[in-house]
């Protein structure tokens, strides 16, 4: 049955990535109305969501972020499947770096210099990896992802995200795959507020609530000795977002346990007070309570 589905649907996911972009968000807007009114998709888990985090807001103006975010999602439905088909250069115009953040990674890559980028499901991460493989080619991009239970659509979107470049590394074999490249200049993803078992994680306070986060990545960012840096991709418009990349840690093995974890997290946190209808309100990211 996945297989039908999976074959059925591939020659409409082309055709929607062949659309111009005014048509393709018209679109968006028509599923913006089918999820939002007519389905209401996770509509009471993101308005807790939201109140929770923002406990100083009026009802009214979280309602707002809310229906922004839903907007959002759909235009991010939508722009993942456009990279079947979009040409680099238009890639480029849609998803840019901010010159000094370019530059910074390719300053690491000038060096030999292997980095973790550590970053959130905020903006259009999907176009920040194929703009980082276009504009860091002195150094490989490698995204840590979690493989889907359907083998077709996990086909479908591992083809998408190496489309320009970028190479995949499955979760569970991500320490064992860093060390296998290692001779190589690497810039490897995390995408960092997902969602732990609680009794294995770190628990710290994020946007007011108790909340478990991985401690994966300073683990190994100390073992391989790789500075950390943050991103963060701002939708500038509809349709257009920018990559901001800073400096976060320079020697990972000079910091204690949940340090680099604390201050990466601390820092989306401010991303996501300062543009949050782009952040997956969606996700179930407190479905755990502190053991």
């Amino acid at each position: 049955m996945k297989a039908v589905f999976y074959y059925l649907s591939l020659p409409f996911l082309y055709l929607l990535s062949l659309l111009p972009f005014p048509l393709l968000y018209a679109l968006s807007d028509l599923f913006f109305l089918i999820l939002f009114y007519l389905v209401g998709y996770r509509k009471g888990l993101v308005l807790l969501n939201l109140r929770r985090s923002f406990p100083g807001k009026e009802e009214t103006e979280l309602k707002q972020i809310r229906r922004k975010f839903y907007r959002h999602l759909c235009d991010l439905f939508l722009e993942t499947f456009k990279t079947l088909t979009i040409s680099p250069q238009a890639m480029l115009r849609h998803c840019s770096f901010e010159p000094a953040s370019k530059q910074l990674l390719n300053d690491f890559a000038a060096q030999g210099q292997s980095v973790i980028l550590v970053m959130g499901h905020q903006g259009n991460w999907e176009w920040a990896g194929n703009t980082c493989s276009l504009e860091v080619p002195g150094s490989q991009l490698y995204v840590i992802y979690h493989p889907l239970a359907n083998p077709y659509m996990n086909g479908l979107i591992t083809k998408m995200r190496r489309r320009f470049g970028t190479r995949l590394i499955a979760m569970k074999d991500t320490f064992k795959e860093m060390v296998a490249h290692r001779a190589e200049t690497t810039t490897t993803a995390f995408i960092a507020d997902q969602t732990p078992h609680p009794d294995h994680a770190h628990w710290m306070t994020f946007l007011h609530q108790d909340t478990p986060v991985f401690l994966g990545t300073e683990r190994i960012a100390r073992k391989l000795k790789y500075p950390i840096v943050y991103a963060f991709v701002k939708k500038i418009k509809r349709g257009y977002y920018q990559i901001h990349v800073e400096k976060l840690v320079e020697n990972p093995a000079a910091t204690g346990d949940g340090e680099i974890t604390e201050r990466h997290t601390h820092r989306l946190e401010q991303d996501i007070i300062g543009q949050p209808e782009t952040w997956l309100w969606s996700h179930r990211r407190w479905k755990h309570k502190r053991p």
